[in-house]
């Protein structure tokens, strides 16, 4: 399974749809604090977020913290800034796929120190960026692709086409 680690995400709008990706695909979704929204189980159903029971998140503190009780180690770090296209890695089915929050991105050490599992979105050079949940979107489905959509084909598959 995919694991999407959003790192300081200060949407709410932005983490639902995240959220309902990861819903669809069976992918956790790992969220790094701060945030920038209240994921109490009141303030999920407010917000009308009926998938939400689908959807393995789990929180952390901070990065520290993350990695203490992850031990993540195939990671790819998403940035604007990045040396090569997500096309060009070769996911694993047990990847980690690392988000930044909207406004900065991915902290500048964190991408320093993982240089060569840093990977784009090829976009205009005009265009500063795609917006966040797009670009999970964008990278989860690259990386399900690659393992030929694992446990997703049949679901939905309609059979009188």
């Amino acid at each position: 399974m995919l694991n999407i680690v959003l790192v300081e995400p200060e949407i709410p709008a932005n983490t639902g749809n995240i959220a309902r990706t990861c819903a669809a695909t069976g992918s956790v979704l790992h969220l790094i604090k701060p945030l920038g929204f209240d994921i109490s189980d009141k303030a999920v159903k407010r917000a009308g977020l009926d998938y939400w029971h689908l959807v393995d998140v789990r929180v952390y503190e901070n990065l520290a913290d993350f990695f203490e009780k992850t031990g993540a180690e195939d990671i790819w770090l998403l940035s604007t800034k990045a040396p090569r296209s997500y096309t060009q890695a070769e996911f694993s089915p047990d990847c980690w796929l690392f988000f930044g929050k909207e406004t900065k991105g991915l902290p500048e050490d964190f991408l320093a120190e993982r240089y060569d599992r840093c990977l784009r979105i090829p976009i205009r050079s005009e265009a500063r960026s795609l917006n966040l949940s797009n670009s999970v979107a964008v990278v989860v489905f690259e990386a399900l692709r690659q393992q030929d959509f694992p446990h997703l084909l049949a679901q939905g598959a309609m059979s009188n086409w």
